[in-house]
């Protein structure tokens, strides 16, 4: 394909792909009001844990209606990605080779399956621990919840514990440019043990110990996970170094 070729390809791809984001808007506006009931749920249920009403508010005449569509907006965007990736790889894929595609397509994949893990912990797990606890701290005052306040920290939580659960993922490339070793990564294993505990404490919308920990363990889990990829990627590219020397003698 020529230059020109590949600039029309490539808007044929963003067309679709807007297109693609369109239509998974539309769906997103559509189902956002029953999404909302379950991302209340955790909220709902520590309140009901607490012998407090369950009942959501807000403070201003357009605050249910704005969160309605930022939800639909988000979820048209999750509803939309596959499209969009599967874009992506038709632009991509005819310039790559058989392995080089097989690559791509299971990064792809685990990327996704372990950022919905992220998200899926954060929200059965995580939450009702962080929301717990921030309920426990009402003193003499009656907490009243703010639809669009709680969905910023509902928001903040799984996008952070998504993002997290890609760490083999970064490992996966930095072992692939050889900027580390499975041995690097266990000899350095407790400056990772630092890293990761300031990360929680950062992190972490609480300040109890067993919100941290809660968070420490999955990335400590994360990170074990990471040192095997790294070793089964540095072994692979051994391997294939140990075939080209064998080809070239």
């Amino acid at each position: 394909m020529s230059f020109l070729e590949h600039l029309a390809e490539l808007r044929t791809r963003i067309i679709q792909s807007l297109i693609g984001i369109g239509a998974g808007m539309i769906v997103g506006l559509a189902v956002s009001p029953k999404v909302l009931g379950i991302i209340a749920r955790p909220m709902q249920l520590a309140l009901r844990g607490a012998h407090l009403d369950d009942k959501l508010i807000y403070t201003s005449p357009t605050g249910a209606i704005n969160l309605i569509i930022t939800l639909g907006v988000y979820l048209g965007l999750v509803l939309a990605s596959p499209w969009v990736l599967y874009q992506v790889w038709l632009f991509v894929a005819p310039g790559l080779y058989k392995h080089e595609r097989r690559a791509v397509w299971m990064f792809v994949t685990s990327s996704v399956f372990l950022f919905l893990v992220g998200i899926a912990f954060g929200y059965f797990v995580m939450l009702p621990y962080v929301l717990k606890f921030l309920i426990s701290f009402q003193g003499p005052f009656r907490p009243l919840i703010d639809i669009n306040e709680y969905f910023d920290l509902i928001f903040i939580v799984l996008l952070g514990l998504g993002l997290i659960f890609e760490l083999p993922i970064l490992i996966f490339f930095l072992a692939l440019f050889g900027l580390v070793t499975p041995k690097m990564l266990l000899k350095n294993f407790r400056y990772a043990v630092l890293i990761i505990t300031i990360l929680a404490a950062i992190i972490t919308p609480t300040p109890d110990a067993t919100t941290m920990l809660i968070f420490m363990a999955p990335m400590f889990l994360l990170y074990l996970l990471g040192v095997l990829v790294s070793a089964v990627v540095v072994r692979r590219k051994r391997r294939a170094q140990a075939m080209a020397n064998q080809g070239a003698a």
